[in-house]
């Protein structure tokens, strides 16, 4: 897999969705080191990119009621196993399942495999809650791709907590998700 050198600044060429999640964080003052890669579709791939950056990748998971009028984000740890019913009862919300890829588009505006907390960047309209596993909140580091599977960055997660979410409006809604 081709892994570039650890970069401290945004690229110079990137498509609207990327700079803009770059542009946030720089007029936020959130520093960030980052890496270009080959796609990562699965967690197996983003187990390299995760140890350049000394962090772990997180899963992100695109959910929704069965009427697809709620709509979540769910970040947890790559290697825990995701089970619908834990976080359905955490959350208070059933018949969960993930969300077509369209709606993905159209809320988050990136697509399947590389879904990111940098997505909510473009949910205007909150229409995303955001969930978070107590593993990644707790974590000191966050790392995720820039909304394309082609890159990942890394940050503090008391940055991604005081400052990305509430400059996007977004609060997290934290769960205990088991290991097994």
């Amino acid at each position: 897999m081709y892994l570039s050198p650890v970069y401290t600044a945004a690229p110079a060429v990137a498509d609207e969705r990327v700079g803009a999640v770059f542009a946030a964080l720089d007029s936020l003052g959130i520093p960030y080191i980052r890496f270009e890669h080959d796609a990562t579709a699965t967690m197996e791939d983003c187990a390299a990119v995760g140890e350049a950056l000394h962090g772990t990748i997180c899963k992100n998971l695109f959910l929704c009621n069965r009427q697809q009028t709620a709509f979540y984000l769910l970040t947890m740890p790559g290697d825990k196993p995701f089970h619908t019913k834990d976080l359905s009862a955490q959350i208070g919300s059933s018949r969960l399942s993930f969300a077509p890829p369209e709606k993905m588009e159209e809320l988050l505006n990136t697509h399947p495999g590389s879904a990111s907390v940098m997505g909510l960047l473009f949910d205007t309209e909150h229409r995303v809650q955001l969930v978070m596993d107590r593993d990644v909140y707790d974590a000191e580091y966050f790392c995720c791709h820039p909304c394309d599977n082609h890159g990942s960055l890394k940050i503090k997660t008391s940055d991604l907590l005081t400052k990305f979410l509430p400059h996007v409006g977004h609060e997290p809604i934290v769960v205990d998700l088991p290991r097994e």
